[in-house]
């Protein structure tokens, strides 16, 4: 037989982690579903070295400390944790519980929280025709190990925040550093930028990746002035890919949920058109909304809340503060 939780979340980021250690406050039996075999979401399996400066009270943290501090945080009311589970389909009862059909078997709860980051994991790939062959060989779309690129001629390319988050924060160990972008403007923080232009990182704008050269691996990249035609080859020992990733609804359009895009319209309470499912972090969609993992905090904090008072009518939405609770 199948345990009946009060809330699963499908998702295991840092909103998901969150929501799971508020719904531990308010004395809900947690499940947490997530499709990659380790805590974090995003966080853990794009930048875990990278460093972390608008999470309030932390005026900078690593990815991976932010996660291990969050698990900490949720795990203290131990949820039920199942991980490499991608969840395919979510069906409705007649007695208003859900089953949460993966491919490893099904879980039923009574309420949903969707705190996933839709299409998060599939990386655009450089265009170049030889640059597949270079994977795993110098050229990379993820960094989970920052040693490797020390005293390394490192060529970033791309021109949104994590091109140059990276390109400053491998700056300090790196042998060089070169941005190459296919325009003048940034999609990245203001102050990201103007401390980019200030540093010794090297800017290729209106350059692109006409090809990759090497033996085994990674020795030079052949990039092309979009505006000039004209061609330059520079030494790289390592390619860091930063074009943004593929998006997509994957099974959320399948499962009866109201979409907008690639997101989901949410209520002030964080519910969907779903009763007893509701969205919080990235995959939430509301007017003015702003995808930071800050706002996700609060997104989870008020589906949680919400969810609690679905559940038990008589339950107050507002559970009182934290530190007036005696431990």
């Amino acid at each position: 037989m199948v345990d009946l939780f009060d809330l699963t979340i499908i998702g295991g980021g840092p909103t998901g982690l969150y929501a799971a250690y508020y719904a531990g406050f308010r004395s809900l039996k947690v499940k947490i579903l997530d499709s990659l075999e380790e805590l974090g979401g995003q966080v853990t399996a794009l930048y875990p070295e990278k460093v972390i400066f608008d999470i309030a009270g932390f005026p900078k943290v690593y990815g991976k400390d932010l996660v291990k501090n969050l698990v900490e945080q949720a795990m203290q009311y131990k949820p039920t944790v199942c991980l490499g589970e991608k969840v395919f389909m979510v069906r409705t009862n007649p007695d208003t519980t859900f089953d949460l059909l993966s491919q490893k078997g099904s879980h039923r709860s009574r309420s949903v929280l969707i705190t996933l980051g839709v299409g998060a994991f599939k990386p655009k790939r450089i265009p170049a025709a030889s640059a597949a062959a270079f994977e795993g060989k110098g050229l990379a779309y993820f960094v989970s190990d920052m040693t490797r690129y020390r005293q390394k001629n490192v060529v970033i390319v791309g021109g949104g925040d994590s091109a140059v988050d990276w390109a400053l924060n491998l700056l300090p160990s790196a042998k060089s550093i070169t941005l190459v972008h296919r325009r003048d403007g940034f999609r990245a923080h203001e102050e990201s930028v103007r401390r980019l232009k200030d540093s010794a990182v090297k800017l290729m704008l209106f350059y692109e990746v006409k090809e990759i050269r090497g033996s085994n691996r990674v020795e030079s990249v052949v990039l092309f002035n979009n505006k000039t035609k004209s061609e330059e080859t520079i030494p790289a020992d390592e390619v860091l890919g930063c074009l943004g990733f593929e998006a997509g609804v994957g099974p959320l359009a399948e499962w009866g949920l109201k979409l907008q895009g690639n997101d989901i319209p949410v209520t002030t309470r964080m519910e969907t058109n779903l009763p007893g499912v509701y969205a919080a972090g990235d995959v939430a969609a509301y007017p003015g909304k702003v995808k930071l993992i800050s706002c996700g905090f609060g997104e989870a904090a008020t589906a949680v809340n919400n969810a609690a008072a679905y559940l038990n009518p008589g339950a107050k939405v507002f559970p009182g503060h934290s530190s007036n609770q005696s431990r």
